[in-house]
């Protein structure tokens, strides 16, 4: 692990992968941290040097001490590349990480090559700013313990979850061990999400992906994100929930193989 600082915040990054390998930055979903990519990294250390870091307010981050927007978000992966001494890079974000992904790639699109975008929107109607608010409600009321089981719900389907029980706790204590002021800054920021009118813009080649039962990011929605981007392919994991590379790691995990081209 190395501390990072940036505009305020000290962050946790993790480095993983052989020295002088292309590098690819991993970016995580809401309420989670950098570990949520455990189940890629034997993969991707094949072929990459691979950074990952959690967002402000989770893991080992600092919390976010002004309102959190887009542009810092995504201004803070150009730093942390920066940090890292990063010129170019692949991209792999899931959720909020998604999000993220597509602010590069629409203003920070010369520092990359490939782009994988797993599980989220490009946008925020108003049933989706309305579900915010909700969620923000019951964490005012009660805590991230008010909302873990109903996310957890959404995360991973019932079955993976029964038949890993440890690994499904892990994801539990993950999210109550976010920073409550950093998941309520993080959840106005998605409020405000508007994205996919500028989705063309990106010019990376792109693969997105979303779990066929993704309460959170359906498929219908992330096939117009690959519709809308010139240069996208569209992926689909069969039964999978929001974090489909937790509980469709088989098929996540050929999917990326496939298209980042490791062998």
């Amino acid at each position: 692990m190395t501390r990072v600082e940036i505009e305020g915040a000290g962050f946790n990054t993790r480095v993983d992968g052989p020295d002088g390998a292309p590098w690819i930055v991993l970016s995580n979903s809401l309420g989670t941290n950098l570990s949520m990519w455990d189940g890629q990294i034997d993969l991707l250390t094949r072929k990459y040097r691979v950074l990952r870091y959690d967002h402000r307010g989770h893991g080992q981050t600092d919390v976010p001490l002004v309102p959190l927007t887009w542009d810092r978000l995504i201004a803070d992966v150009v730093g942390l590349m920066d940090a890292h001494g990063i010129e170019m890079a692949d991209y792999m974000g899931l959720s909020m990480g998604l999000m993220t992904g597509l602010g590069l790639g629409i203003h920070h699109g010369d520092r990359f090559n490939n782009l994988v975008l797993c599980d989220g929107r490009a946008d925020s109607p108003p049933f989706f700013k309305e579900m915010w608010d909700t969620r923000m409600a019951s964490i005012n009321a009660g805590g991230l313990e008010a909302i873990v089981d109903a996310t957890q719900a959404m995360w991973l389907r019932e079955d993976w979850r029964e038949a890993h029980p440890e690994h499904a706790a892990s994801m539990r204590s993950m999210m109550l061990a976010t920073k409550v002021e950093g998941y309520l800054a993080c959840c106005r920021c998605l409020k405000t999400l508007d994205y996919l009118k500028d989705a063309a813009k990106v010019a990376n080649r792109t693969l997105c992906i979303t779990g066929s039962n993704d309460m959170g990011a359906p498929p219908d929605v992330v096939k117009d994100i690959a519709a809308t981007i010139p240069n996208a392919r569209y992926v689909e994991i069969d039964g999978s929930h929001h974090i489909a590379n937790v509980d469709g790691r088989e098929a996540f995990n050929a999917a990326i193989a496939e298209f980042l081209e490791i062998a």
